[in-house]
């Protein structure tokens, strides 16, 4: 049997921008990517903490050191630039995987989205 484990989350990121025209995703700056363990085309799950909503969509690689965080398609209507959303990725594994499992947690700077 597999459970589903949470694996990492980006704590707490301010959205840079909205692209309601592009196919559909999340925009990610690349060294928030590799800092919560998450694989470009994972799908990830968006809450946001200004409206409450929640939703989920797949990762796109962002360009390094920028700060982006840029949701695309249908999901740019259920976020504003400057709200500030939690990004969190879940991993299936054996029930005895997941008890020695650690996750990732990055804690970027909220203004800016970069690593401290």
């Amino acid at each position: 049997m597999l459970i589903e484990v949470f694996k990492s989350k980006i704590h707490r990121v301010r959205v840079t921008a909205s692209d309601l025209n592009y196919i559909g995703s999340i925009t990610i700056d690349e060294d928030l990517i590799e800092a919560a363990g998450l694989v470009v085309g994972e799908r990830v799950y968006i809450v946001n903490v200004n409206n409450g909503e929640r939703f989920d969509t797949y990762v796109i690689k962002g360009k390094r050191k920028s700060g982006e965080v840029c949701l695309n398609g249908p999901a740019a209507r259920k976020v504003q630039r400057d709200d500030i959303i939690i990004i969190i990725a879940y991993a299936q594994m054996t029930p005895e995987e997941a008890q020695v499992f650690q996750p990732k947690i990055v804690f970027p700077d909220e203004k800016t989205n970069l690593l401290t």
